[in-house]
Protein backbone atom coordinates (compact mmCIF):
# COMPACT_ATOMS: atom_id res chain seq x y z
CA UNK A 1 0.00 0.00 0.00
CA UNK A 2 2.91 2.28 -0.57
CA UNK A 3 0.45 4.68 -3.11
CA UNK A 4 -1.80 5.17 -0.44
CA UNK A 5 0.22 6.11 2.22
CA UNK A 6 1.93 8.42 -0.50
CA UNK A 7 -1.94 10.33 -1.22
CA UNK A 8 -2.43 9.81 2.59
CA UNK A 9 1.23 11.91 3.25
CA UNK A 10 -0.23 14.68 0.95
CA UNK A 11 -3.50 15.08 2.15
CA UNK A 12 -1.66 15.57 5.42
CA UNK A 13 0.35 18.26 4.43
CA UNK A 14 -2.65 19.62 1.76
CA UNK A 15 -4.63 20.03 5.08
CA UNK A 16 -2.69 22.75 6.39
CA UNK A 17 -4.04 24.90 3.98
CA UNK A 18 -7.34 23.78 3.67
CA UNK A 19 -9.83 26.53 3.06
CA UNK A 20 -12.60 24.63 1.69
CA UNK A 21 -14.03 23.83 4.73
CA UNK A 22 -17.26 26.50 4.61
CA UNK A 23 -18.39 25.83 1.15
CA UNK A 24 -21.96 24.56 1.18
CA UNK A 25 -23.31 21.04 0.77
CA UNK A 26 -25.54 22.25 -2.04
CA UNK A 27 -23.65 22.40 -5.76
CA UNK A 28 -23.26 26.43 -6.65
CA UNK A 29 -24.10 26.09 -9.96
CA UNK A 30 -26.94 23.30 -9.53
CA UNK A 31 -25.51 21.12 -11.91
CA UNK A 32 -24.78 17.32 -11.28
CA UNK A 33 -22.52 15.73 -13.91
CA UNK A 34 -22.64 11.90 -14.71
CA UNK A 35 -19.26 10.75 -16.35
CA UNK A 36 -16.78 7.84 -16.50
CA UNK A 37 -14.07 7.16 -14.09
CA UNK A 38 -10.83 7.38 -16.20
CA UNK A 39 -8.31 8.75 -14.51
CA UNK A 40 -7.84 11.05 -17.68
CA UNK A 41 -10.86 12.98 -16.70
CA UNK A 42 -10.85 15.97 -14.87
CA UNK A 43 -13.97 17.28 -14.76
CA UNK A 44 -12.91 20.73 -12.71
CA UNK A 45 -10.34 21.24 -15.21
CA UNK A 46 -12.31 20.38 -18.23
CA UNK A 47 -15.05 22.75 -17.27
CA UNK A 48 -13.14 25.33 -15.44
CA UNK A 49 -14.89 24.68 -12.05
CA UNK A 50 -13.79 25.26 -8.65
CA UNK A 51 -14.48 22.72 -5.61
CA UNK A 52 -18.23 23.20 -4.68
CA UNK A 53 -19.64 24.37 -8.08
CA UNK A 54 -21.15 20.63 -9.25
CA UNK A 55 -21.76 17.41 -8.25
CA UNK A 56 -19.53 14.76 -9.94
CA UNK A 57 -20.94 11.10 -9.91
CA UNK A 58 -18.56 8.96 -11.44
CA UNK A 59 -18.34 5.09 -12.28
CA UNK A 60 -17.13 2.68 -15.28
CA UNK A 61 -18.51 4.10 -18.46
CA UNK A 62 -20.61 7.01 -17.05
CA UNK A 63 -23.48 4.64 -17.18
CA UNK A 64 -26.66 5.65 -15.77
CA UNK A 65 -27.72 3.09 -13.71
CA UNK A 66 -29.64 3.06 -10.26
CA UNK A 67 -27.16 3.75 -8.24
CA UNK A 68 -26.57 6.72 -10.38
CA UNK A 69 -30.05 7.79 -10.75
CA UNK A 70 -30.28 7.28 -6.93
CA UNK A 71 -27.50 9.95 -6.07
CA UNK A 72 -29.07 12.16 -9.11
CA UNK A 73 -32.36 12.18 -7.08
CA UNK A 74 -30.46 13.26 -4.21
CA UNK A 75 -28.81 16.08 -5.68
CA UNK A 76 -32.17 17.15 -7.28
CA UNK A 77 -34.05 16.30 -4.19
CA UNK A 78 -32.43 17.73 -1.15
CA UNK A 79 -29.40 19.65 -2.47
CA UNK A 80 -30.85 21.56 -5.33
CA UNK A 81 -29.51 20.63 -8.38
CA UNK A 82 -31.73 21.92 -11.60
CA UNK A 83 -29.53 20.86 -14.55
CA UNK A 84 -27.68 17.33 -15.39
CA UNK A 85 -25.06 16.72 -17.74
CA UNK A 86 -24.00 13.31 -19.12
CA UNK A 87 -20.42 12.99 -20.16
CA UNK A 88 -18.94 9.66 -21.75
CA UNK A 89 -15.77 9.92 -23.43
CA UNK A 90 -13.68 8.35 -26.76
CA UNK A 91 -11.07 5.39 -25.84
CA UNK A 92 -13.34 4.30 -22.98
CA UNK A 93 -12.71 0.79 -21.73
CA UNK A 94 -16.24 -0.12 -21.44
CA UNK A 95 -16.08 -0.38 -25.08
CA UNK A 96 -13.00 -3.13 -25.65
CA UNK A 97 -14.51 -6.28 -23.86
CA UNK A 98 -17.72 -7.93 -23.54
CA UNK A 99 -19.98 -7.42 -20.70
CA UNK A 100 -21.12 -10.64 -20.90
CA UNK A 101 -17.82 -12.93 -21.44
CA UNK A 102 -16.75 -10.60 -17.92
CA UNK A 103 -19.79 -11.54 -16.10
CA UNK A 104 -19.12 -15.02 -17.24
CA UNK A 105 -15.60 -14.99 -15.81
CA UNK A 106 -16.52 -13.65 -12.43
CA UNK A 107 -19.28 -16.45 -12.27
CA UNK A 108 -16.44 -18.73 -13.03
CA UNK A 109 -13.96 -17.97 -10.49
CA UNK A 110 -16.50 -16.71 -7.44
CA UNK A 111 -19.40 -19.09 -8.13
CA UNK A 112 -21.41 -16.17 -8.19
CA UNK A 113 -23.16 -14.62 -11.05
CA UNK A 114 -22.62 -10.46 -10.67
CA UNK A 115 -26.14 -9.01 -9.67
CA UNK A 116 -25.45 -5.67 -11.91
CA UNK A 117 -25.36 -5.59 -15.07
CA UNK A 118 -21.54 -4.61 -16.39
CA UNK A 119 -22.70 -1.72 -19.19
CA UNK A 120 -20.22 -2.38 -21.62
CA UNK A 121 -20.92 -0.69 -24.97
CA UNK A 122 -19.79 -0.08 -28.57
CA UNK A 123 -21.26 3.06 -29.34
CA UNK A 124 -20.44 5.95 -27.39
CA UNK A 125 -22.88 8.53 -28.70
CA UNK A 126 -26.05 5.82 -28.44
CA UNK A 127 -24.74 4.84 -25.27
CA UNK A 128 -24.65 8.64 -24.29
CA UNK A 129 -28.67 8.75 -25.40
CA UNK A 130 -29.54 5.61 -23.81
CA UNK A 131 -28.10 7.15 -20.27
CA UNK A 132 -30.39 10.48 -21.46
CA UNK A 133 -33.51 8.16 -22.06
CA UNK A 134 -32.67 6.18 -18.39
CA UNK A 135 -32.92 9.86 -17.11
CA UNK A 136 -36.09 10.67 -18.72
CA UNK A 137 -37.87 7.60 -17.70
CA UNK A 138 -36.74 7.82 -14.31
CA UNK A 139 -39.82 8.65 -11.95
CA UNK A 140 -37.35 9.52 -9.03
CA UNK A 141 -36.03 12.90 -11.34
CA UNK A 142 -38.31 15.43 -11.01
CA UNK A 143 -36.25 18.27 -13.05
CA UNK A 144 -35.83 16.38 -16.63
CA UNK A 145 -35.99 20.00 -18.70
CA UNK A 146 -32.07 20.76 -18.88
CA UNK A 147 -30.87 16.98 -19.69
CA UNK A 148 -27.87 17.15 -21.68
CA UNK A 149 -25.83 14.77 -23.32
CA UNK A 150 -22.08 15.36 -24.49
CA UNK A 151 -18.74 13.10 -25.40
CA UNK A 152 -15.30 13.99 -24.18
CA UNK A 153 -12.37 13.71 -26.96
CA UNK A 154 -9.84 12.38 -24.45
CA UNK A 155 -7.00 12.91 -27.72
CA UNK A 156 -7.71 16.92 -28.14
CA UNK A 157 -9.76 17.84 -25.03
CA UNK A 158 -13.27 19.12 -27.13
CA UNK A 159 -16.25 18.16 -25.84
CA UNK A 160 -18.96 17.65 -28.10
CA UNK A 161 -22.63 17.38 -27.17
CA UNK A 162 -24.32 14.34 -28.63
CA UNK A 163 -28.24 15.47 -29.88
CA UNK A 164 -31.08 13.18 -28.89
Amino acid sequence: MVVIDELIERAQAASVSFNNGNLPAPPARRVAIVTCMDARIDVHAIFGLQPGDVHVIRNAGGAVTDDAVRSLAISQRLLGTEEIMVMHHTDCGMTSFSGEDFARQLQDETGIRPGWAVETFTDVEGDVRQSLARIHASPFLGRKDAVRGFVYDVGTGRVDEVRP
